[in-house]
Order: structure tokens, then C-alpha cells, then sequence
């Protein structure tokens, strides 16, 4: 029989690339099972071993617009075959829908912000006069911060519906959200695997405004010029009783890899307002982390594939 392994299930190999180099580095057996465009024998066994989904809300700006939903079939196999999977069904769900976020979080006592899902485009420049200016309009399956925009006005919004750049949501779903000024320009990530904390970066939002993917394959070099300054910075000794509420709402809701976002407001409110569940790692963060995130994902997936060869 072979060995059990890693299988990550995904739709987006240049992400892969860090994950597996710190896989081989360990000698941990992996493999990466790409979905979007495969058939899947529901008669089938599926192999031995752990499954982890990575399936991004984003799969469909690659050219992968069938991936959420084959992911949600593919899971249903495995949980059916009883292969352990991180970050399952519950968990995919989270992934593709702000909205069950939001409310998750705001069920947990969380402070998230004020929000808005409106279903389609007809009663968009009406809801967006529920809100005061400036307002965010974002799209509820999104990520990386693609299709986020702010708005000074609601005529201004009212002109980007009527215009060429309007962007409808897939799905349908558009969030208005009330904006949050910021105390200082930056977000705090806080990245969580298998249940414990691992560590917190900040993202300089005066330079990257709302697209903050921090994996080293987001980066786009400048063309010509000096090298730019990472966005993202080490929040070095971080400690806030929000990281036990994170790891105990992760813990209720089946997460157990993921990136927590929020932001510190000027008028003092923590407020949370995404849940990654395909976190990326940054290179340089890595380097100087006491205790790397890629190191801490080895040390997981090596008790899970003992715990299964154990069956």
C-alpha cells in the first residue's frame, strides 16, 4: 500500500511553490490536486491520506469559475469516505461568502463593520444612501481586495454604476460598507494554524490601499526603479485578548488555517472585517518570525499524518 500523504486541493499552482519547498525541505509527502476543470468518480475510493482545502474565493479571476462548486463536491466525497480534511465544507462556505463571515463574526460579539448585502444591481444606488460618505463597495465572493472601491459620494457612486467600469459580482452579492478610518495606514493579519497562534503582520495600506495579498507570487515588480519596501512588517510581541477570541471562534467553526484581518480605528474600535482561509505567506515575514508560519504548517501536517496512518 502506498504511503499516506498531503494532498492540497487548490485551483492556483503559483501559490504552491512556498508551500511545497517547505514540504520537501521536511520530507513530508505531498501532492497538489488542481480543481476547476477534472471529473470526479463519486464510485471511487479516495486515496489514504490528509486532505487540505485551499480553494480561493478569488479561483474564478483565473479562469476557474466552476472550481468553488466542484471543491463543495469533492469535499462531500472525502467527509463521505471519512478521509480527514482541514478546512472543510463549513469552512469553504466561510471562504466564498463575506456575508456568512460577517455574520459569524458578529454573532461571536465580534465588532465588524456596518454592512449592507444587496442581491443584484436595481436597488444598489438606493441602499448606498443607508450609509453615510464615504462608503466601500466590495464584491461578497472576492479576494486579494480585487473589486474593492471607495467612494467620496453617493453621486459618485451613482456615476461608476452607469459607467464602463462597473464591475458586477459574481454571484450576484454586493456589500456596502460603512469605511473605517484608520488610527494609523495599516491592517493587523493575525495567522492561525491548527489551533494555536503563530504570529501578526501589519500591511502599510497608505501604499497598498485594499489590495494586501502578502504571498510573494501578488507582488508585481516595479518597472525600472529601485526596489520598493515590503508592504508587510512583523508585528513583533503582539498580545491582545482578540487572539484567543480568534482562535476560539476558528475552533467553533472547524478553521484551523487561516489569516484573521482588522483594523484599529481612530476612534478606538478593533473591528474585524475578513477571515482568509487560504492565508499566503510572505518570504520576508518568514525570515525574521520567531517561530515561521511554513514551519508550524509541517509540524500540523506531520501529527495529522501520523494520526491517520495510526487508523
Amino acid at each position: 500500500m502506498p504511503p499516506e500523504k498531503l494532498y492540497v486541493l487548490h485551483e492556483n499552482p503559483a501559490w504552491y511553490a512556498p508551500l511545497a519547498a517547505a514540504f520537501d525541505r521536511a520530507g513530508l509527502p505531498h501532492e497538489q490536486w488542481l480543481l476547476g476543470d477534472a471529473v470526479l468518480d463519486l464510485d471511487a475510493e479516495p486515496p489514504a491520506g490528509v486532505f487540505w482545502s485551499r480553494m480561493s474565493a478569488s479561483s474564478h479571476t483565473r479562469g476557474h469559475p466552476y472550481a468553488k462548486d466542484q471543491t463543495r463536491g469533492v469535499l462531500a466525497w472525502l467527509a463521505g469516505a471519512g478521509r480527514r480534511v482541514v478546512n472543510g465544507r463549513r469552512v469553504l462556505e466561510l471562504e466564498m461568502s463575506k456575508v456568512e463571515q460577517l455574520a459569524a463574526l458578529r454573532a461571536a460579539g465580534f465588532d465588524v463593520p456596518r454592512t449592507l448585502a444587496v442581491a443584484g444591481a436595481t436597488e444598489l444606488a438606493a441602499a448606498a444612501r443607508k450609509l453615510p460618505v464615504p462608503f466601500i463597495s466590495k464584491h461578497n465572493q472576492g479576494g486579494k481586495g480585487l473589486g474593492v472601491r471607495l467612494f467620496a459620494t453617493h453621486a459618485e457612486f451613482d456615476a461608476y454604476l452607469a459607467g464602463p467600469d462597473y464591475e458586477p459580482p459574481v454571484g450576484g452579492i454586493t456589500l456596502l460598507q460603512e469605511y473605517l478610518a484608520a488610527a494609523r495606514p495599516e491592517i493587523t493579519r493575525v495567522e492561525v494554524v491548527g489551533g494555536e497562534f503563530v504570529y501578526a503582520i501589519t500591511a502599510d495600506t497608505a501604499r497598498g490601499g485594499f489590495e494586501l495579498c502578502p504571498a510573494d507570487a501578488c507582488v508585481v515588480p516595479a518597472a525600472g526603479g529601485p526596489a520598493q519596501p515590503s508592504l508587510f512588517t512583523l508585528r513583533a510581541g503582539f498580545s491582545d485578548p482578540v487572539i484567543g477570541r480568534y482562535l476560539d471562534f476558528a475552533a467553533r467553526h472547524e478553521i484551523e488555517i487561516a489569516g484573521f484581518e482588522f483594523i484599529e480605528t481612530a476612534d478606538g474600535r478593533l473591528v474585524t472585517y475578513d477571515v482568509n482561509t487560504t492565508t499566503n505567506y510572505n518570504a520576508e515575514i518568514e525570515a525574521v518570525a520567531p517561530r515561521p508560519a511554513l514551519a508550524a504548517l509541517t509540524e500540523f501536517f506531520w501529527r495529522l499524518l501520523g494520526s491517520a496512518a495510526d487508523r
